[in-house]
């Protein structure tokens, strides 16, 4: 089992695809146990993995090949188990550029969610146990909740302020911004900047933590409130990441009206999220726009022409768009 791919033209591609559950389970329950932060610290064999995550050893060999099939493990002459280079740089908790609290929030959040995609294709209706509201009463939820925001943000920093290349600001603001994760890129790469979050009080501790610990507490500001019932703070640039997809049409137009409001003139308005294709061929963004339909009331992914129509509607200008990551698309939004 080396390859990863599955020819939907045969049996066995067919029934491959339909058991990758297995694999995203095995992967999943490694970064649980914390394997990889383990071997971070010491290569180890199979009998040494036992001891140190505590486990029965039944399986074990198994599971520890099928992560190295993954190319995910590497296993040297005496049977130590090493990261891969990958595993090494994406999966040891605590590095810069672990998505490791993405995949623990993905575990919890949305595996158990996808066995009741049929009801929600035939009700329309979220099927996620319990609702956000509740999550926020949680602080140990609200804190895993942050840092699974924080592995899908990881490294725009710099692509934003590339984009903005030539533009002149000193106010930054991430509605929706969690804990302050992009907001910290952005400060750390300027230091002329001036960083807003707002979001909900819930989310205060957790941003006024994070930037303590990145030393950025004098130049990065929280905003408590509420978006669709509270003004947003006034800014140079203000940014929605991954948060306009968790909203129907109307919301979305609702929500960039008070962007535009609050906005500078000459200010721009930027939208990263996993837009869909014309063609509706991205897989990885057709997943996204389904997790919206099981853990949202009305949320989908949508595409670059949908968001211009509805930004160009609200009064923005010179709007343009590029390719941010792999399946982030960044739209550009100007008001004069």
């Amino acid at each position: 089992m080396t390859s990863t791919g599955a020819d939907p033209g045969t049996a066995a591609g067919i029934i491959r695809l339909g058991t990758a559950f297995c694999d995203a389970k095995a992967l999943l329950t490694a970064v649980r146990l914390d394997l990889f932060t383990v071997l971070a610290q010491n290569p180890a064999t199979a009998g040494e993995l036992r001891t140190l995550l505590r486990l029965h050893g039944r399986g074990l060999p198994e599971f520890l090949a099928l992560l190295a099939a993954r190319g995910l493990l590497r296993r040297d002459v005496d049977g130590r188990y090493h990261n891969a280079e990958g595993a090494d740089r994406h999966l040891v908790a605590g590095r810069p550029g672990a998505v490791t609290g993405f995949l623990i929030g993905a575990d919890i959040n949305l595996y158990d969610v996808y066995g009741r995609l049929g009801e929600a294709l035939r009700t329309g209706k979220p099927q996620a146990d319990g609702d956000f509201a509740g999550m926020l009463q949680d602080p140990v939820a609200v804190d895993r909740f942050a840092r699974m925001m924080d592995g899908l943000t990881e490294g725009f920093g710099a692509k934003l302020l590339d984009a903005l290349d030539g533009t002149r600001f000193r106010t930054v603001l991430d509605v929706g911004g969690c804990r302050g994760h992009l907001t910290g890129q952005l400060l750390a790469a300027r230091d002329d900047l001036v960083g807003h979050v707002f979001d909900l009080p819930q989310m205060e501790p957790v941003f006024d933590e994070h930037m303590a610990e990145l030393g950025l507490t004098e130049r990065a500001h929280f905003h408590a409130g509420d978006f669709f019932r509270d003004p947003l703070p006034p800014a140079d640039v203000i940014i929605f990441g991954h948060n306009l997809s968790d909203w129907d049409p109307d919301q979305r137009r609702l929500l960039l009206t008070k962007a535009y409001t609050a906005l500078s003139p000459g200010g721009t308005v930027l939208v990263y999220d996993r837009m869909l294709g014309e063609r509706r061929d991205d897989t990885e963004n057709l997943v996204a726009s389904l997790n919206m339909l099981l853990v949202t009331e009305g949320g989908r992914e949508y595409t670059v022409a949908e968001l211009g129509a509805q930004a160009r509607a609200t009064g923005f200008s010179s709007i343009t768009h590029r390719p941010l990551a792999d399946h982030d698309t960044l739209v550009s939004c100007r008001k004069d």
